[in-house]
């Protein structure tokens, strides 16, 4: 089973101890999340991982009452085609 794990600035999915997806989540102040790159590797493409690990972030930030800017374009446009996320997009 994969799971997404925080590693600091960072949502990771790792698999056999070797990671294959992440999500950089760089703090805006005190109320705001930027998402600044989102990477799959290509083995894991497809899989929709990408999509996974920006619900993982949309949780987080809903958790810590934060909003999220999402300036890497797959998370762009992952966030504004979910209507679900939109309560947590700024």
């Amino acid at each position: 089973m994969r799971n997404i794990l925080k590693e600091g600035d960072q949502f990771v999915m790792r698999e056999e101890g070797n990671r294959i997806a992440e999500i950089s989540v760089v703090p805006s102040g005190s109320d705001r999340l930027i998402l600044d790159h989102t990477f799959v590797s290509e083995a894991h493409r497809e899989e929709g991982i990408g999509e996974k690990l920006v619900e993982r972030v949309v949780e987080f930030a809903r958790e810590e009452n934060k909003k999220i800017i999402p300036l890497c374009s797959f998370a762009k446009s992952v966030m504004e085609q979910n209507k679900a996320y939109q309560d947590v997009l700024n």
